[in-house]
């Protein structure tokens, strides 16, 4: 396991305070700045997931309300809300500061047989000899100011191949349309409900960032204001991380400063294992 991988998974290991109460670190997420929107839905879900028992979660959804401080410690309170015979409810609200930086809802499902279809996964390139982002952003490190080439060359848990990658600084305008495989072999042997925590995790990555791309944004150039809003999603499928899974991701509208994405994410055999959507803040900087 690499460093980069036992640094995420203690991330997500939260410490237990009191009956439903749970504390869980800022700092160690994706950036400096604030606390990555995919690290605080997993440590909720996490938080969650550690008053169900045998029940995996099916959906859950997220409003961000304030932008989480890193250096500083997040504390979740889980509302037991419903326990029944089938679905399992739980509601989690996340603290700094004694003010709530995010509420989820979590809804967990007993397995049950039933009808099965799902729509086909897109045909697109395979991961095998596409360029990991990591090598592409340390390709682009010294185009970048030196305050800031820590984002480009720090290393990540997770391995990401984008099937058709833009230059993260000066990006062409292109269809919404974007198509990713990711995986963390640290996942391996992880039980399905730290496989879901991680994939929660992960699913924030680039979704918003569908909404900017026909529009000749990325995250790396400046013009833009841009947060994730809220956050949707659900599980269909018992999930593997340590394989490789196509994240596809599209945004069928932009505007009133705000972008709709969503995301489905598929095995590399093409089996649906979760859904996504998200709206995001996507406001133009005045000059």
């Amino acid at each position: 396991m690499t460093d980069t991988a036992k640094v995420l998974l203690d991330l997500l290991d939260l410490e237990t305070l009191d009956t439903n109460l749970y504390r869980g670190s800022g700092s160690g997420g994706e950036t400096p700045l604030r606390i990555y929107g995919g690290q605080v839905i997993a440590q909720a879900l996490a938080a969650a997931y550690a008053s169900v028992s045998g029940r995996l979660c099916h959906s859950l959804h997220a409003y961000f309300i304030r932008p989480g401080d890193p250096s500083r410690p997040v504390i979740y309170e889980v509302d037991p809300a419903r326990d029944g015979r089938s679905f399992t409810t739980r509601r989690v609200v996340a603290m700094q500061n004694g003010k709530q930086i995010l509420n989820l809802a979590a809804s967990f499902h007993a397995q049950e047989d039933g009808w099965q279809h799902q729509h086909p996964m897109p045909e697109v390139t395979g991961p095998e000899g596409l360029e990991p982002r990591h090598e592409i952003l340390l390709r682009n490190a010294f185009r970048v100011d030196p305050a800031k080439r820590g984002e480009f060359t720090r290393p990540r848990p997770f391995e990401i191949r984008e099937v058709a990658p833009r230059d993260p600084l000066a990006p062409e305008e292109t269809s919404d349309v974007n198509h990713m495989w990711i995986r963390m072999e640290a996942a391996k042997d992880a039980g399905p409900e730290l496989q879901h925590i991680l994939m929660a995790y992960a699913s924030d990555f680039g979704l918003l960032g569908s909404s900017m791309r026909p529009h000749g944004l990325t995250f790396h150039k400046p013009g833009a204001m841009t947060a994730s809003l809220d956050h949707a999603m659900w599980f269909h499928a018992p999930v593997h991380f340590e394989n490789w899974h196509l994240y596809t991701m599209d945004a069928p509208f932009t505007g009133n400063g705000r972008g709709f994405n969503r995301g489905a994410i598929y095995t590399e055999d093409g089996q649906l294992v979760a859904s996504v959507a998200q709206e995001g803040l996507l406001r133009p900087l005045k000059q």
